[in-house]
């Protein structure tokens, strides 16, 4: 191992090379190294070793049914108030109306995940999918963080396992794994503090998996939680995936420093750097061992980053998206959509086999290079 720089590695490249489990201190220390071509090559072993050279990517839709919401997220800038000009709340009706306006052949997966609505009864969600589904059979329809779960339990008056399971049977396909943030208490209490909990949301996705869901999971970093309460959160969803196995992929979410109060009040303007988010990356490949995807969102570290990415532990780049509003009224610079040429042209540069997925990781096509790009 002449290519270890750092001597504190050598114990853990040893045991990533062996497959074994890393340690809370040797995931520290991942997030400590000053070498970090060592930390790359070893998440790029434990991704290759999981998929080859293959990036996975959906044709997707991303649809926000209201930004409406009471809870008052400080790192939110996409919640409105009722009443405001800036808001919006689609109907079923115009929920349907708005995916067939939007609406391109091969889209597999309809992405929803919104504000909590303080005035929607029940009945709205279950019959949005249920519309949804009858307008488009053909729609993997992933909706509902547990945030929004532990929401709709509270209005309906039905325990957490009770909204799943209906809403399942409305034709909900898998949840998204928006909602975890930070799961450390102290951070909690000042980002998210009337939002679910760090228990319930583990537990709610814990009933979505016994259920047959299967969902994702999220981390929003780069605010005020430390690299310790980072590797916590990470350290639960690893607990919960050896007790469950129901999590398709991890997926750090960078914080968008615009627009929102804890920005203003920490005076904070600017955003991640590039190697935290690769450094972040690496490090929940290596600790996320039984995970099968670690995601580079591009709309949170735009495009070019997360090619870069494909080389530190990444195999999901998300998906085609058509319009995104919640990262980018905080600020995020990437575009709105990508194409599915577009994607499959970013993986192939880097050097990768581009493959388009469903929400259930179904491969439906993989691209080979080109002649010309075998060539080269």
């Amino acid at each position: 191992m002449k290519w270890l720089r750092d001597p504190q590695l050598v114990p853990i490249a040893q045991k990533v090379e062996a497959g074994e489990r890393l340690t809370f201190a040797e995931g520290l220390s991942l997030y400590h190294t000053r070498d970090l071509s060592a930390l790359m090559r070893l998440a790029n072993l434990q991704k290759e070793r999981l998929h080859g050279d293959k990036v996975y990517f959906v044709h997707s839709m991303r649809l926000e049914f209201t930004n409406i919401c009471y809870v008052g997220c400080t790192f939110c800038a996409f919640a409105a108030r009722k009443g405001e000009e800036r808001a919006w709340d689609y109907s079923p009706d115009d929920v349907v109306e708005q995916v067939r306006r939007r609406y391109l052949p091969g889209i597999t997966e309809l992405h929803m995940s919104s504000g909590h609505h303080p005035n929607h009864p029940w009945e709205y969600y279950p019959q949005m999918v249920h519309r949804l589904r009858e307008a488009f059979p053909e729609l993997q329809v992933k909706a509902f963080t547990a945030a929004e779960i532990e929401h709709l339990s509270k209005i309906s008056k039905k325990p957490t396992l009770e909204v799943l399971r209906e809403l399942q049977a409305a034709g909900l396909s898998a949840m998204p794994g928006g909602g975890a943030e930070i799961f450390a208490d102290r951070v909690r209490r000042q980002v998210a503090k009337n939002k679910v909990k760090a228990e319930k949301w583990l537990q709610i996705h814990r009933e979505a998996h016994s259920l047959g869901m299967r969902t994702n999971a999220t981390m929003l970093y780069g605010h005020i939680e430390t690299l310790e309460e980072r590797l916590d959160h990470m350290h639960r969803l690893r607990d919960l995936q050896d007790e469950t196995g129901g999590f398709h992929a991890f997926i750090p979410l960078a914080f968008q420093p615009l627009g929102n109060t804890l920005a203003q009040n920490l005076g904070k303007t600017d955003f991640t750097t590039g190697l935290d988010d690769l450094r972040n990356l690496a490090v929940a490949r290596l600790y996320l061992d039984n995970f099968p995807h670690v995601k580079g969102y591009w709309v949170m570290i735009g495009s070019e980053l997360t090619q870069v990415s494909l080389d530190w532990g990444v195999s999901d780049i998300d998906g085609t998206i058509q319009e995104e509003h919640i990262a980018h009224a905080a600020g995020a610079t990437s575009p709105m959509a990508l194409s599915q040429a577009g994607m499959v042209k970013m993986i192939r540069r880097a050097g990768r086999l581009p493959v388009l997925r469903d929400a259930y990781y179904n491969e439906l096509e993989v691209f080979p290079p080109t002649p010309a790009e075998a060539a080269d």
